[in-house]
C-alpha cells in the first residue's frame, strides 16, 4: 500500500515525522519563477470542507533545488515533485531539472491561469524533457476524465493523480461577499469523495496507468473505497491539517477494513467494484 500526501497539505519541514510516516512525500507545486501566491484571504472552512486559493506560492525552481529539494532528501522517503508552469515549456524545463525523484504534473489548478496547451500535449513536452515517471494531476471538471486519461497515457504519462480540488464558493455571513479575495478557490474535503471515485472508476476502466486516489480520504475505509474503485495508492490532503496522526491511524483502520473482508493487503481489493459490478451486470 503506498500512503502520500496531497500536494500542498504537508510541509514537511515543518512537521518531518508526518512526512516520515508516508510512503512518500509530494511537494507543494513548483513554478519556474517564485509566486508569492494570491492575496488574502486565502482558506475559507465549509460546512463540510475547505475552499482555498492559494495561488500556488512557492519559492521558485531555483531555490527549490538548491535549498528546498536536498533538505526533503534527508527525509529518507521517496519524493514526489509538484511541477506546475504557464506553457508546456515551463513544464518541461523544470521537469529536465529534476534527479532522482517522481514528477507529479499539476495540471488543473483551480486558482491560476492554465497554460494555453492541453494536459496531453503538456505531458509529452514533459517526456520529451525528463526519462523520470511522470504523474498527471487531472481535475474532476473535466467533461469526460476518463477521456483525458487516455489522451495523457497516449502523451507519455506513467500514471494519474486524481481527482484535484474543484472549483467552488463561499459567501460571507454578514456580507454575502465571497469569502476568498479571489472569489472562487479550490473545494477539498469529505463532499469531495463522490466526485473522486467516480473518476478514479472511469480512469482505472479506460486505461491500465496506476492511480493515486484522493479526495475526502479522512478514514481507512475512505481509502478502501478508492481502492476499490480502481486506485493503486492513496493520498491525504484537507484531513492532515486537523489530524497529523491520519496516516497512522488510516493504515491502521485499512487493515481492519480489508481484514473483515477476507482481504490480506489493500492491493488485492484493488478495482474489486469493477469486478463487483460486472458480476451484478
Amino acid at each position: 500500500m503506498l500512503l502520500l500526501n496531497a500536494s500542498g497539505c504537508l510541509d514537511a519541514m515543518t512537521a518531518p515525522p508526518v512526512a516520515r510516516s508516508l510512503d512518500a512525500y509530494v511537494t507543494k507545486t513548483i513554478t519556474p519563477l517564485p509566486r508569492e501566491g494570491n492575496p488574502p484571504v486565502r482558506i475559507a472552512e465549509t460546512e463540510h470542507g475547505m475552499l482555498n486559493a492559494i495561488g500556488l506560492a512557492n519559492p521558485g525552481r531555483d531555490r527549490f533545488l538548491v535549498t528546498v529539494l536536498p533538505r526533503l532528501r534527508e527525509l529518507g522517503v521517496p519524493i514526489w515533485v509538484s511541477v506546475g508552469g504557464f506553457s508546456a515549456a515551463e513544464y518541461a524545463e523544470t521537469c529536465a531539472a529534476l534527479e532522482g525523484v517522481t514528477i507529479e504534473l499539476n495540471l488543473s489548478c483551480p486558482n491560476v491561469d492554465e497554460a494555453p496547451e492541453s494536459a496531453a500535449e503538456i505531458v509529452s513536452a514533459c517526456r520529451a524533457a525528463t526519462a523520470l515517471p511522470l504523474y498527471a494531476k487531472l481535475s474532476p471538471a473535466a467533461w469526460d476524465v476518463a477521456e483525458s486519461a487516455r489522451a495523457v497515457e497516449a502523451a507519455g504519462a506513467d500514471g494519474l493523480s486524481l481527482v484535484n480540488t474543484i472549483r467552488g464558493l463561499a459567501l460571507d455571513d454578514r456580507t454575502l461577499a465571497p469569502t476568498l479575495a479571489r472569489g472562487t478557490g479550490g473545494y477539498s474535503g469529505p463532499a469531495l469523495k463522490p466526485i473522486a471515485l467516480a473518476a478514479v472508476y472511469a480512469c482505472a476502466h479506460a486505461t491500465a496507468l496506476p492511480i493515486v486516489g484522493m479526495g475526502g480520504v479522512r478514514s481507512g475505509r475512505d481509502a478502501l473505497d478508492l481502492i476499490a474503485a480502481g486506485a493503486s495508492a492513496v493520498a491525504l490532503g484537507t484531513i492532515l491539517f486537523a489530524d497529523p496522526d491520519a496516516p497512522a491511524r488510516v493504515r491502521s483502520e485499512l487493515d481492519a477494513e480489508c481484514s473483515a473482508r477476507g482481504y490480506a493487503a489493500p492491493s488485492d481489493a484493488r478495482a474489486i467494484a469493477h469486478e463487483a459490478h460486472a458480476h451484478a451486470s
